[in-house]
């Protein structure tokens, strides 16, 4: 994924990130022109449809250009970032790469490649810009700061010597930003535009074509948990017991409930006019992190005793939040589950995750008077909502899914013969 723009640059291109993704948008440069940087040096954060992935860079020099800022979109096998060969800043028993010696495949489809080790003597100016003015930015802090407020410190004049951005002068070009300025246009309404990038566009986009193509329907139902909740307190307190949450309960519930019913882990060929049933059910949960809402995806889960699939959604879970979840973790789901009652909200109609069949949500778990015997008492209550596509299945045979599903939350007892 190398390639020669000249006989003194190698430019390292966007390798293939996996999942048939083409594209990747730049979220933040962790370096900058006249960097030094080494071998497997993790120099840019991109953003794909499904996940944020540090992609480093296969060789040592200086940095002489960087293809794309923040938020431009890159297409595979596009320059994304061009080398001065040449000894890194980490020359010595700390540099991770030398001469002869290969980083490995540390991203889907490119290893380390090697040129010649010769440093450039000149820091390149950006395209468009003399390079005696160009200024540079040493620090990383300073980078960071300016990236985080929109600072464009092209635009500075720097106040270090040598012309270097120091924190002060990026600090006051902030202040200048927050000061009022009265002009015409202030009188008129204000409007924000706000970018879809990355994983916020590419939801935009599946939720919009699930709406388009999908003839969904939703049906729900008012369950008692209390007895869930007790169970997963006693497989946690038993000996040998296991983490296991009420979420996942939930996942083993509906893994035997779609091996039952299995209609809802199956998606519509429109095409074809033919329904595709798998033979697995690969369980997505939703995931709200910091980047957005992501789906990771436990693969054949219904093989997954009920400890492995708590523990496996517990792993996805925390790659998801701390941006490592790989695009192989975010797709090939059947099924979806929902729990969206940790917002506090009751109940929803959820939108179907496009191409699969249904998806299951869960409203939010709190105590309300509920009938038991005859006699009103406290209990733990849930609202379960079930949105299906009604070209795979009629009512019939979703609300027998989710009477299921019901069931087996209010007798834990049931889940005897799912575990």
């Amino acid at each position: 994924m190398t390639e020669a723009l000249a006989s003194d640059v190698m430019t390292f291109c966007l390798p293939d990130l996996g999942e048939g993704l083409t594209t990747a948008e730049v979220v933040e440069w962790k370096v900058a022109v006249g960097d030094s940087v080494c071998v497997d040096q993790s120099v840019v954060e991109v953003e794909t449809a499904k996940a944020v992935v540090d992609v480093p860079v296969p060789f040592a020099g200086v940095v002489h250009r960087l293809h794309g800022a923040p938020g431009d979109s890159v297409t595979v096998g596009a320059p994304l970032i061009s080398v001065h060969p040449g000894p890194s800043a980490g020359d010595g028993p700390e540099e991770r790469g030398t001469a002869g010696s290969g980083s490995g495949s540390v991203l889907v489809g490119y290893g380390t490649d090697h040129g010649p080790r010769t440093r450039s003597a000149v820091s390149p100016a950006r395209p468009g810009t003399a390079p005696d003015r160009q200024p540079l930015v040493i620090s990383p802090v300073v980078r960071h700061l300016a990236a985080r407020h929109d600072v464009d410190v092209a635009a500075l004049v720097p106040s270090g010597a040598g012309g270097v951005v120091l924190r002060r002068d990026v600090e006051a070009a902030i202040r200048r930003a927050a000061s009022p300025q009265v002009t015409r246009a202030a009188t008129a309404p204000q409007v924000t535009r706000i970018a879809l990038r990355g994983i916020h566009r590419s939801m935009a986009d599946a939720v919009a074509r699930s709406r388009r193509e999908i003839p969904d329907v939703t049906v729900w139902v008012e369950a008692d948990a209390t007895a869930l909740f007790a169970a997963r307190d006693r497989l946690r307190t038993a000996p040998g017991g296991a983490d296991v949450s009420v979420l996942a309960l939930f996942a083993r519930i509906c893994t035997a409930g779609l091996l039952r019913f299995p209609a809802l882990n199956s998606r519509f060929d429109a095409a074809r006019n033919e329904v595709l049933r798998p033979a697995h059910v690969n369980l997505g949960f939703a995931a709200h992190t910091e980047h957005g809402l992501l789906v990771p995806v436990v693969h054949h889960a219904d093989r997954a005793p009920l400890p492995q699939l708590a523990a496996t959604m517990r792993r996805l879970t925390d790659a998801a939040r701390t941006g490592r979840l790989t695009p192989a973790d975010a797709t090939g789901g059947t099924f979806t589950l929902n729990n969206y009652g940790v917002f506090g909200v009751d109940g929803a109609t959820p939108v179907i995750n496009h191409p699969e069949a249904a998806m299951l949500g869960i409203g939010r778990c709190a105590d309300r008077p509920h009938v038991v015997d005859g006699q009103v008492t406290v209990r733990m209550t849930t609202q379960l909502s079930l949105t299906f596509d009604h070209r795979v299945c009629d009512g019939g045979t979703a609300a027998a899914f989710l009477r299921f599903v019901a069931d087996h939350t209010e007798d834990p007892l049931l889940l005897l013969n799912c575990l």
